[in-house]
């Protein structure tokens, strides 16, 4: 007979081991800890979420291409923004690049 411990069962378990470890008055103390520990991690990982997503923002939401770009400047800003650039015109892919920065 094979024994199988479910996910209930090692709740259990890990009460027990840690009321063995750390004693029933000590319990409360640790949880409090592990509490203000997660509280702390859920601080830091939003933060760096929003850094992330404030960066990703800031890069794509720069000056529209000016008319002072040459032609190979402004197929390098189309590439870069996700625009194919093969078969445009200097006018069109000003606009098709300013469009998808403001959009």
């Amino acid at each position: 007979m094979e024994l199988v411990v479910g996910g209930i069962e090692w709740i259990w378990i890990i009460l027990l081991a840690g009321i063995l470890l750390f004693g029933s008055k000590k319990i409360p103390e640790v949880a409090r800890a592990v509490g203000k520990a997660m509280g702390e991690f859920q601080k830091g990982r939003a933060e760096i979420e929003r850094e992330i997503s404030a960066s990703t923002s800031a890069e794509f939401k720069t000056v529209p291409p000016s008319k002072s770009l040459t032609k190979t400047e402004l197929q390098k800003a189309a590439a870069a923004v996700g625009i194919d650039a093969t078969i445009k015109s200097e006018d069109e892919l000003r606009e098709e690049i300013k469009r998808k920065l403001n959009s």
